[in-house]
């Protein structure tokens, strides 16, 4: 069904002047970095922690805080808000990036033109997240990557500087628009505020029936929500992008290549990122699941968004010094099989946790705790843990990887086709 054998890691550490697959490759070997695939093992289990969180019910890491909630449920709340909301996408999003060279020396290596490969790989994971959107899941990022992939594809071509400079032009001018529109909003009286929360709490309990139904609803309310998710989808979209291009730039250097050769850098980076990531989503925490009150609710929320890359840049160059000691390394080992099959593993959370809280299964929508769901997040994910240790001692591609790695090359993968990162 899918190909057995493993890939071989590197460790190479080379100038950048020299090509991609010079600096991604041992001889004629395959690249495969394992400070990537644990980075993405990591990301997964803070995506698991939001996604669960907002499949559960309507005011899951929503806007509007739930009038039934205990302190344990905002405790809960707040604290998935603070170290994991807006950081762990953004990490996906940088390693996308980082693994776009990959790709690209993948095919140097291979004799073949990048761009065709490239262009289904997008159709592959545009197919893939609307039918994630519409029958599982409507927080999708599959189809985000695909549709802002194609601007890489343009961009392949671009310096590392170049890169580098379009990111900070990029987050500069939406982090300003966003803390302007932020602080606009404190503007607002105390009515208009209650009118506000008053209008998104309207079709809450037909929400909550559709989940709860069957099959049909559920599809249903899922396609309810698209309109409403294109939006926040559009909000992060530049962020994402901003993260695509420091990962191409961080690709382009091959700073992952051998990170012993960057400890001082990111030391700084990682007591820096924790200084402004920290305090920004402690107040987005406190705003929108703690006492600060509605009024600062979107105030609270863009300022989580606008400090989340810092904060996402602390997780990366901590777990990079992290996984240099002989713990870290044994932590590196647990979490990079799950990076390996990232998407087989993202799907598949999806998959669970809709047959356990919709109609599709269990019915659980708005029946759980925070508490409860934040638990049964973290042991689907120990699951997964073990069962991606399992599968990729057995087998070189996951299922999904196969499948998109078919749709990539046009052919059916072999063993000896040279890998790339699956995300």
């Amino acid at each position: 069904m899918y190909g057995r054998g493993k890939s071989p890691h590197t460790h190479d550490h080379l100038g950048e002047t020299v090509s991609l697959t010079a600096a991604h490759t041992r001889g004629d070997g395959p690249a495969r970095i394992p400070e990537v695939d644990a980075l993405r093992g990591f990301a997964l289990m803070g995506i698991l922690l939001v996604n669960a969180l907002m499949m559960a019910g309507p005011y899951g890491l929503g806007a509007i805080a739930d009038p039934g909630a205990s302190v344990l449920d905002r405790t809960v709340e707040g604290v998935v808000r603070t170290f994991a909301v807006g950081k762990f996408y953004l990490m996906f999003s940088f390693l996308f990036g980082y693994s776009f060279t990959l790709q690209l020396a993948s095919a140097e290596r291979a004799g073949t033109s990048a761009v065709p490969r490239l262009l289904r790989r997008s159709l592959g994971l545009l197919v893939l997240g609307l039918l994630h959107a519409v029958l599982l899941y409507t927080g999708d990022i599959l189809t985000t990557y695909a549709v802002l992939g194609l601007v890489l594809i343009a961009a392949r071509n671009c310096t590392p500087r170049a890169a580098l400079r379009a990111a900070r032009i990029l987050y500069g001018c939406l982090s300003t628009c966003l803390l302007l529109l932020g602080l606009a909003t404190l503007l607002m009286s105390d009515a208009e505020t209650a009118e506000a929360d008053a209008e998104l709490a309207e079709g809450l309990a037909e929400l909550i029936a559709g989940y709860r139904g069957d099959a049909v609803s559920v599809v249903q309310a899922n396609i309810g929500q698209l309109t409403d998710q294109l939006l926040a989808t559009l909000l992060m979209s530049g962020f994402v992008m901003a993260a695509f291009l420091i990962g191409l730039y961080g690709g382009k250097r091959c700073l992952l290549a051998d990170t012993g050769h960057h400890r001082a850098q990111m030391r700084r980076m990682f007591v820096l990122g924790a200084a402004v990531g920290l305090p920004g989503s402690l107040f987005m925490a406190m705003a929108v699941s703690g006492p600060l009150g509605p009024r600062w609710a979107i105030l609270g929320e863009m300022a989580g968004v606008v400090t989340a890359p810092a904060l996402t840049a602390a997780y990366i160059c901590g777990m990079l010094l992290l996984m240099q000691t002989a713990r870290g390394a044994r932590i590196a080992a647990l979490f990079a099989p799950a990076g390996r099959m990232a998407l087989t593993n993202y799907l598949s959370q999806s998959l669970i946790m809709a047959l356990v809280l919709t109609g599709y299964g269990l019915a659980m929508y708005d029946r759980l705790s925070p508490a409860i769901v934040v638990l049964g997040a973290l042991v689907l994910y120990a699951g997964q843990l073990a069962l991606s240790r399992w599968l990729t001692a057995r087998y070189r591609y996951a299922p999904v990887e196969w499948l998109l790695r078919a749709v990539t090359l046009a052919r059916l993968p072999h063993d000896r086709d040279q890998s790339a990162a699956s995300r």
